[in-house]
């Protein structure tokens, strides 16, 4: 008995029979539906054509044949349907008597300037698709460039990311966020660019270049927020030159950091909105009661005030833009996210952020207006073998070459070796 097998590689499929292989496209939905109603059509309009009396011509409606096959992915497709239809045309015009008159050859001119209608916008398509392909393709490479996946765990952390740009087919814009590990302690950042989508994306990577540097080189958390600034003010006066509006560009922010052997967070906030916290069945806002100016406005050390609020074993945070709390629904409503955080604050944070995002997008009608980012922090219960950590410090929970803390698949696989 010969054994036959199937094997689908990329848009073909691969028929071994005895031995030897036979390859043939592979067929999307689109275009076997396209294919199978046009053909309804054409044998529906055919026979219906030969049927009626001679007096009632139903041959233009074959014009549909070719229309349909618009939603097919290939050029023969078109081509055979026309082809097909031009001798259904031939075929109810005969039987008419009509093969010598001057509304045959009409009729399958009429056929034929469809046809090729159709496979000039099938080719305008075709292009106009490929350019957004590698619009995104583009768009998603400079996201990882700027917005790289944070660590889903850090020390004793567990971390996971959202975002959605208002820009339509972008992946990025003008919320930022970033994580870095320095000594026993995670310094993080989110923070939001004055305006939105692409044109925001400039000041934000340089805020986030900024952090990055600072982070690792302040000892201070008053310094890090004080050097940002700096950046930003630096970015302003370059671009002043060529914009006349780089006098208006601020970034609001929350600089954090959260050390290893306490169980705190400390916040300094330029201008931005609060971060929620969960502790048990409890939420709040962690309110920071006099917010330094947002970055890029000149504030002195002064202004810049840590602010230690309590974070918990099984405490999440949530760090977020404003996209979150003044998204509108269709009725003017905001968006209620402290109380939705409370419905969800449970959850992993990875399920979290994607829950909270759906259900945003469902309270906006589909149609979030502006940038919206969120980091969801949650501290992990140490265990018997974190808590013997060297000098009484919580060990991280997978530590890679050289103190890197692993991102989750590679974390995973070190623990399995």
């Amino acid at each position: 008995m010969t054994k036959q097998t199937h094997i689908v590689t990329g848009t073909h499929r691969v028929a071994t029979a005895g031995g030897v292989a036979v390859s043939f496209p592979a067929v999307r939905p689109r275009t076997l539906i396209a294919v199978v109603v046009a053909s309804a059509v054409l044998l529906g309009v055919t026979l219906w054509g030969v049927i009626v009396p001679a007096d009632v011509h139903l041959e233009v409606l074959l014009v549909a044949v070719p229309a349909l096959t618009a939603a097919a992915d290939n050029t023969r497709t078109t081509v055979s349907m026309t082809a097909l239809a031009c001798l259904g045309v031939v075929a109810v015009d005969a039987d008419d008597g009509l093969p010598s008159s001057p509304i045959l050859p009409i009729d399958v001119l009429g056929l034929l300037v469809v046809g090729v209608l159709v496979l000039v916008f099938r080719r305008m398509r075709d292009v106009d698709h490929r350019t957004l392909c590698a619009v995104r393709s583009v768009s998603e490479t400079a996201q990882k460039a700027l917005l790289p996946p944070l660590p889903c765990r850090m020390a004793g952390l567990e971390i996971a990311t959202a975002y959605r740009s208002a820009a339509a087919h972008a992946h990025i814009g003008g919320d930022v966020y970033a994580a870095e590990r320095v000594e026993h302690t995670v310094r993080m950042l989110i923070g939001d660019v004055r305006g939105n989508g692409l044109a925001a994306v400039d000041d934000a990577a340089a805020v986030i270049g900024a952090f990055r540097e600072a982070a690792h080189r302040d000892v201070q958390l008053e310094h890090v927020a004080l050097s940002l600034d700096a950046g930003v003010r630096r970015r302003v006066d370059q671009v002043s030159e060529t914009d006349s509006n780089a006098a208006e560009r601020f970034i609001t922010a929350l600089v954090l950091e959260i050390p290893d052997d306490l169980h705190v967070v400390r916040v300094i906030s330029c201008g931005h909105p609060d971060s929620m916290r969960s502790h048990g069945a409890d939420v709040d806002f962690l309110e920071v009661p006099q917010p330094a100016p947002p970055l890029g406005l000149g504030g002195d050390r002064a202004a810049y005030q840590v602010n230690t609020f309590r974070f918990e074993p099984e405490d999440t945070l949530l760090l977020h833009t404003d996209g979150l709390l003044e998204t509108r629904d269709g009725a003017g409503a905001f968006y209620p996210a402290l109380d939705r955080f409370a419905l969800l604050a449970e959850d992993e944070p990875h399920y979290l952020i994607e829950r909270l995002m759906s259900d945003l997008t469902v309270h906006a009608g589909g149609e979030v207006q502006d940038d919206v980012a969120m980091v969801a922090v949650r501290r992990r219960a140490a265990t018997a073998t974190e808590s013997a950590g060297e000098g009484g410090r919580p060990a991280s929970p997978v530590a890679g070459p050289a103190g890197r803390t692993l991102r989750c698949g590679a974390a995973k696989r070190a623990m399995r070796h």
